[in-house]
């Protein structure tokens, strides 16, 4: 049997299950989310990540990205971050939504994902992210392959399926229960049919 769609996921898009591991059937309950952003440029065989300097996740590479603020759509967010942590201004397509639960399941984060191809301005250091590029093509030798094991454990995962424009929704699981979030031992990863 097919797997539930994802909290947070609506009903009406054409989810296809992609890779699961742990109890497929069942995403964890929370009664309270927060919203986040991440975005990542992939041009010409490259991804844009960033070295974080400082605060949460310092010392991992990421895309760009922040918190929601209030009155803003995660859209929104996700372009001002860009801008405020590269320097750099982008029309974002919207490539996927993770969702991290806590150790408690009590909240979930949310994490809306986006990608660009092209953007407008100078990629610029900035005091909470250095940016790099680094290949998202076997063909693109002229920078470092994707450092994945200084970033987050998940993002070998999905980070392949943003880089081929394949949308998806993935509900990593919290370490502590002892599942760890891969879609082999943990995780569940959806992708949208494309046609």
């Amino acid at each position: 049997a097919r797997p539930e769609i994802p909290p947070g996921i609506s009903h009406n898009e054409n989810l296809e299950f992609f890779a699961s591991g742990g109890d497929e059937h069942r995403w964890l309950p929370y009664t309270k989310v927060r919203l986040y952003t991440n975005a990542f440029i992939v041009q010409g065989g490259k991804i844009l990540l960033g070295y974080k300097k400082r605060g949460f996740g310092m010392g991992k590479y990421n895309g760009f990205g922040g918190k929601v603020e209030q009155g803003e759509t995660p859209l929104q967010a996700a372009v001002r971050e860009l801008e405020e942590e590269s320097g750099v201004k982008a029309v974002l397509e919207h490539i996927g939504s993770l969702f991290f639960l806590s150790d408690d399941a009590e909240w979930a984060s949310q994490i809306e994902i986006y990608r660009t191809d092209s953007y407008e301005g100078t990629i610029t250091e900035s005091d909470e992210m250095r940016p790099e590029w680094f290949s998202a093509s076997p063909a693109e030798l002229q920078v470092p392959a994707i450092p994945f094991s200084k970033m987050w454990e998940t993002d070998v995962v999905w980070l392949p399926l943003l880089i081929t424009k394949k949308k998806f929704a993935d509900e990593p699981i919290s370490r502590k229960r002892k599942i760890l979030s891969s879609p082999i031992n943990g995780g569940m990863v959806y992708i949208l049919k494309t046609h």
